[in-house]
């Protein structure tokens, strides 16, 4: 494909900068005040995850844990309990074990360096760049998924963008279009850009700013970049949930291992099948699994396989006497619900 003109490229920043000025996102919650703790918060979750969607999670998670140092120190249940329903857990996980190596090793802040920032947990090359940039308006370059779309788009970069050849050629052309100031506002300018008009599908293209020498639209491969990742079809898995009353009505729920899918999470009992869950069931509780219910299937995508869950549901059952003091089991009453870290599909079966 025909490379973008050079002097398009030389002007590729102050056009951004221009738009942004007029189009751009100036009101999000983490930009008034821009701290280092709001700006590195924000960062790690819209990874995935789309702006309108992190704004009420931002805004209650800062509410409760305003400080880094807060953050640190926190429960485990509460940090979990406020990241509820965002997704991939394992952010939520990192971004605390981030803020306790702060304290631990950086007098209780974020650093402001990009070696030790990439050495925390949850931080790589384009999160410590976008902090960097635009806490302190230090001259970095980001390189997340909407930049990456806009610059295949621009200069007309074949080839899937996680191939290590193709991600060094982006990270090149990134730092190449760096401008000299206002570093925080051309961070936000990129990521603005390719989330309102450099769409994954139906792009603005006659309100770029760029279009005039955009190597995608002149040539026509607009739908063709980015290059997507070879397809591979997920594998379809299976298990049973447990929703297991007891005779005040309180739910029996399960804290998840520290690692996997869900780590840390609460959740109803779960096993493989039928024949384990009447196992587990036999072990822990009093009651009569005969007469368990058997409710519609969840259906649940996760990144690398989708999970189908099947409830089964028993009333008026006990824990049997030696288990009444495991730490990952307990009863939680209905309004308690909302004080755990759930995962989305659980809370959702549970307060229908």
């Amino acid at each position: 494909m025909t490379a973008a003109t050079q002097s398009g490229a030389e002007t590729f920043a102050p056009r951004l900068l221009s738009w942004f000025d007029v189009s751009g996102r100036h009101d999000l919650p983490w930009q008034h005040p821009r701290t280092p703790y709001r700006v590195w918060l924000s960062e790690i979750m819209l990874q995935q995850t789309q702006v309108k969607t992190v704004i009420p999670y931002f805004e209650r998670f800062v509410a409760a844990l305003p400080a880094l140092t807060a953050l640190a120190s926190a429960s485990r249940d509460d940090v979990m309990a406020l990241w509820s329903g965002l997704g991939y857990y394992a952010r939520a996980r990192n971004l605390q074990a981030a803020a306790q190596r702060c304290v631990e090793m950086h007098d209780g802040e974020l650093p402001r360096d990009i070696d030790e920032l990439t050495a925390l947990p949850g931080i790589g090359r384009s999160t410590a760049a976008a902090i960097l940039s635009q806490a302190w308006g230090d001259r970095h370059a980001i390189l997340d998924g909407n930049v990456k779309r806009l610059l295949t788009r621009y200069h007309g970069i074949a080839g899937y963008p996680g191939l290590p050849a193709v991600e060094k050629r982006l990270w090149s052309l990134a730092e190449a279009h760096l401008p000299a100031t206002r570093m925080a506002d051309y961070t936000q300018a990129q990521m603005d850009l390719g989330a309102t008009l450099c769409t994954r599908s139906d792009p603005a293209c006659v309100l770029c700013p760029l279009q005039d020498d955009c190597v995608a639209r002149r040539e026509g491969c607009i739908a063709d970049l980015p290059t997507p990742k070879p397809g591979k079809v997920a594998p379809q898995k299976h298990a049973c949930v447990l929703w297991l009353a007891n005779a005040d009505g309180e739910v029996l729920m399960q804290r998840r291992p520290a690692t996997g899918i869900w780590a840390s999470l609460w959740t109803l009992p779960q096993a493989d099948d039928a024949d384990s869950s009447r196992a587990w069931f036999e072990q822990q509780l009093h009651g009569d699994f005969n007469e368990a219910e058997s409710l519609p299937a969840i259906d649940h995508a996760f990144s690398h396989y989708k999970l189908r869950l099947q409830p089964l549901r028993l009333r008026g059952v006990a824990l049997r006497d030696r288990v009444g003091d495991n730490d990952d089991l307990r009863w939680v009453a209905r309004g308690e619900f909302a004080s755990l870290g759930i995962p989305a599909p659980i809370r959702k079966l549970l307060e229908s």
